[in-house]
């Protein structure tokens, strides 16, 4: 079998399979391409280890960043596993394939003064009762009061927000269903939206007819996530300096979380992490922030 066509194999396996998000396959697809532009497109049983040690070369050469091999070859190793798993080929070249270490980046956390400064000003914009502005407030507190992902946030249908008990049903990686709590600023942002913001916005286009999403664009339809991460960069990008996306809030929610005295396993479920080591980075950006204030504060520092 060529080696495209079982990359091609192996994507709609996570599709039905692991039931992987679409954005999750197409990046595999777009590492698994790279090889094959690499290789070429042999029969996969020719690909050998020095072939994907070469591929890792080149990728050095062109600057990659260690991060992006390391997922590149995370990728690759997968997709070899399954096609031995399979049948598909006798032996595995990839056991040998090491990756560069990823280095630890620790993620961008807006302070909790900023983010209220952010959210006020967000909610006086949304007193004036535009729907766009009333439903950019609604993004904003359950993007931080939430922590859910960009694609859990526009995955939301009005019928998963639960206003009694401030929780929201959300579907996040593998199509795993979870339940997250929500403070009542959110609430009152999300009601506020659904009174006065949401029928206006769903007014605007005839493809929201019987539109179940909680959030609508300009358009009337389901929002997309890029608009979100306009939103997001345009009020926080100038104070954290740079590109911000919609994780920033995600990261400093969980950041919040933990400096408040919330429990790891907690913070885990709200997050939705299937492994507590990728919750512990958190742990890593409080203990700096506690390292920081001791070294203003503290005589002998």
């Amino acid at each position: 079998m060529r080696i495209g066509e079982a990359a091609e194999r192996y994507a709609r396996h996570l599709t039905d399979v692991r039931r992987l998000s679409p954005s999750t396959v197409r990046a595999y697809r777009g590492d698994l391409s790279g090889l094959v532009a690499s290789c070429g497109d042999v029969d996969l049983a020719v690909v050998d280890l020095e072939m994907l040690r070469d591929w890792l070369w080149k990728a050095v050469q062109a600057g990659d960043a260690r991060s992006t091999i390391a997922r590149r070859t995370a990728a690759v190793r997968g997709f070899f596993a399954w096609s031995t798993e399979t049948g598909v080929i006798s032996e595995d070249p990839s056991l040998r394939l090491v990756a560069p270490k990823r280095g630890r980046t620790l993620p961008k956390v807006a302070t909790a003064d900023l983010l209220s400064s952010v959210l006020e000003s967000l909610a006086s914009s949304a007193a004036s009762g535009d729907p766009v502005a009333l439903r950019d407030h609604a993004i904003l507190e359950l993007l931080y009061g939430s922590a859910v992902r960009v694609s859990e946030l526009c995955g939301l249908d009005v019928d998963d927000i639960d206003p009694q008990r401030r929780t929201a049903r959300v579907l996040g990686k593998g199509a795993k269903e979870r339940v997250v709590p929500f403070g009542l600023p959110a609430l009152r942002a999300v009601e506020a939206y659904l009174v006065r913001g949401r029928p206006a916005l769903a007014s605007r286009g005839s493809s929201a007819n019987g539109e179940p999403a909680l959030l609508l664009g300009v358009r009337g339809a389901r929002i997309a996530p890029r608009a979100v991460y306009a939103l997001v960069s345009r009020e926080l990008g100038p104070e954290l300096g740079g590109a911000v996306g919609p994780h920033a809030l995600r990261h400093s929610a969980a950041t919040h979380l933990l400096d408040g005295g919330a429990d790891l396993r907690a913070v885990q479920e709200i997050l939705g992490h299937a492994s507590l080591g990728t919750t512990q980075i958190y742990t890593h950006v409080s203990s700096e922030r506690l390292t920081a204030s001791y070294r203003l504060a503290h005589p002998r520092a």
